[in-house]
């Protein structure tokens, strides 16, 4: 790669990476002054309950945007990392496997905890599996994300090994 190529590379990391960081942080404070600053204003205001069970299934059922939302710092930070130089292959392996968690966590809960925790919450409605399609693919390919990691990590050892025997 030649320099001029890399200093444009290394600018558009820096670029995504604030990308990311608008979004994560645009993003979380919606989401917190919807389902925290709202409930509390309205507590303030008119003396409701600030967290009834319907406001709190609410809650449950965003919950897994704060993993989604970590996926996105994590590949702001993998960005953020490159822009600076460091080094492709373990940046790539750590960002590969945060994400991967990230999103696997994610998919998982929204599939399968957020339906039960809210049936526990809102006194018995709902499933006991939420078929959520976008969930389910975001686990899906959180999982191949955390293992193409591992595999990049460990493509990083053995050249490391065998740049050692030369």
């Amino acid at each position: 790669m030649s320099q001029p190529d890399l200093t444009r590379f290394r600018r558009m990391c820096a670029q995504f990476r604030w990308l990311a960081v608008f979004m994560v942080v645009t993003i979380g404070a919606a989401m917190v002054l919807t389902w925290v600053g709202a409930p509390l204003f309205y507590w303030l205001r008119d003396a409701r309950p600030p967290f009834t069970g319907r406001t709190l299934g609410y809650l449950i059922w965003f919950s897994p945007v704060v993993f989604y939302l970590f996926a996105v710092w994590s590949i702001g930070s993998a960005m953020g990392q490159l822009s600076k130089g460091r080094l492709i292959q373990p940046t790539l392996s750590t960002a590969l496997r945060r994400v991967g968690l990230s999103l696997g966590l994610g998919g998982v809960m929204s599939v399968f905890v957020v339906s039960n925790l809210v049936r526990l919450v809102d006194h018995g409605r709902g499933a006991f599996l939420h078929f959520d399609v976008a969930g389910m693919t975001l686990g899906m390919i959180g999982g191949a994300l955390f293992l193409l990691g591992q595999v990049v990590e460990q493509a990083g050892k053995v050249q490391a090994e065998l740049d050692e025997m030369i």
